[in-house]
């Protein structure tokens, strides 16, 4: 199910919260579970099954780490069991048919006969279950967390449909007493109605616009550099509001339920370096790679080349993570580079040369030329698509009527709509999370009537963050 649906809007979630608030305290958690499972499992059913193997596994290995008289030895043979089982899980899914095809063509490459593939269904949101699981079992481990007092409240946490698809990702530690119990206010449920009206009216009325303008420009055969150029802005745009469209409903639900996330976003293209950037953009995500995979590395605390080869792991297992496709493997350690060189020159690097706007001028040109490789289909689209930007490539005869569909009015109007608010320092999720006032209502209720019309006039367009 999908927030921006009629099935959601005006059947799960008003019957869900009509239980909701019916239902005594200590049955809400169950019902949280009960009705995650519907809201994953109304695209396959089966996708429920493989979540509820994962949930019991886990619960049961946090059991075995923190039971009482459990050695050393046990507890970290218990810890690496459920990291490979979780791992393996993901990779089997999400990498499996990646990892095939690579091989077959190594293996036409020197004459040898390549050998069948299955096809493998990737369970949606199977990334973000998993890493919340993960990093519950591994703060048991590290005596950061204290293990779910009922298997209720841990299917609950894993299985919260506000973030089950798309994020954020939440740590155990961070929710464990909002499950044990948390407050419900009328400000709070009416904040988060604000919150989630504005994220739908940017999925809606920002991120499905630019997406039409980034699919006619990277669906070209050869689009003019200036076609290009807005092609890959659009791109930018339309992840940006798409993902944090997301982001905001799902905080906006939890609110709603009388759970508190952490923001996860930041503004991000206001950001005056890359390192910035990751300070700012999918947060969630960002402070997981690095507390659970930077950190034990060694960080930077094992000298500089080392702190290069850390970063540049990171970031590679973080573009793969993002999917199986040399794309974002190519995507990670672009990033990876570009956070290493600016580590190494510190404020030498050419950050420290200019000044405040330039400096985000130069850091959002960074993330243009990162989000060809995101959005192209391979490594081969992506370069002729560069080409097209820098004049590399012949024009097909065809190009220039990509015009008619990238430069409508609308269209422009929404681009540039978008190139202020993103660039603003005050975020929409921040302005709704101060004390709701007509003034907020009155802004908020027309975009989320204005986005509903917009929704039943387009065809079903889902979040880009589902397919990660």
């Amino acid at each position: 199910m999908v927030f921006t649906t009629h099935i959601f809007l005006f059947y799960f979630l008003p019957l869900f919260l009509a239980v909701y608030f019916f239902l005594p305290r200590a049955w809400r958690n169950l019902w949280i579970t009960v009705a995650s499972y519907v809201f994953y499992g109304w695209w396959e059913p089966w996708f429920v099954c493989l979540m509820m193997f994962t949930t019991v596994m886990d619960f049961i290995w946090g059991k075995v780490i923190t039971r009482p008289g459990a050695t050393a030895t046990q507890r970290k043979m218990a810890v690496a069991a459920c990291v490979i089982t979780n791992l393996g899980f993901l990779g089997f899914f999400k990498y499996y048919m990646f990892a095939a095809e690579t091989l077959n063509k190594l293996l036409e490459a020197v004459g040898a006969e390549p050998f069948r593939v299955m096809t493998v269904v990737l369970p949606i949101g199977i990334s973000f279950y998993t890493f919340h699981s993960l990093t519950y079992i591994i703060d048991l481990y590290r005596g950061h967390a204290t293990p779910a007092k009922s298997f209720t409240d841990f299917s609950a946490f894993v299985a919260l449909f506000p973030d089950l698809v798309a994020g954020p990702i939440i740590r155990y530690k961070t929710l464990a007493e909002q499950l044990a119990s948390r407050t419900h206010t009328l400000s709070r449920f009416a904040s988060g109605v604000l919150i989630f009206m504005l994220g739908f009216a940017k999925k809606i009325l920002l991120a499905n616009p630019m997406g039409h303008v980034a699919d006619a420009a990277f669906g070209a055969a050869s689009p003019l550099p200036l076609d290009a150029w807005v092609g890959v802005l659009a791109y930018a745009f339309q992840i940006y509001f798409d993902f944090c469209g997301y982001s905001d409903m799902a905080v906006g639900l939890g609110r709603m339920l009388g759970f508190e996330f952490l923001k996860n976003f930041d503004a991000p293209y206001r950001a005056e370096s890359i390192t910035d950037v990751w300070r700012r953009w999918h947060i969630s995500l960002s402070s997981v790679l690095r507390d659970y995979l930077y950190y034990p590395l060694g960080g930077n605390r094992k000298g500089p080349t080392r702190t290069y080869v850390n970063l540049a792991v990171v970031m590679l297992l973080g573009g793969l993570w993002h999917g199986a496709k040399w794309n974002f493997i190519v995507w990670g350690a672009y990033h990876g580079l570009l956070l290493g060189y600016e580590r190494w020159r510190g404020k030498q690097s050419i950050y420290g040369l200019w000044p405040r706007p330039v400096r985000i001028g130069l850091t959002f040109l960074l993330m243009l030329f990162s989000w060809v490789l995101f959005r192209a289909d391979n490594l081969a689209d992506a370069w002729h698509y560069f080409g097209s930007m820098f004049c590399l490539r012949p024009v097909a005869d065809t190009a220039p009527l990509l015009g008619a569909t990238l430069y409508t009015p609308y269209r422009i109007l929404v681009l540039l709509i978008c190139a202020v608010l993103v660039f603003q320092p005050l975020q929409a999720h921040d302005w709704a999370l101060r004390p709701v006032n007509w003034p907020r209502v009155a802004v908020a209720l027309p975009l989320f009537a204005l986005a509903l019309v917009t929704m039943y006039s387009q065809a079903f367009n889902p979040f880009l963050y589902f397919q990660f």
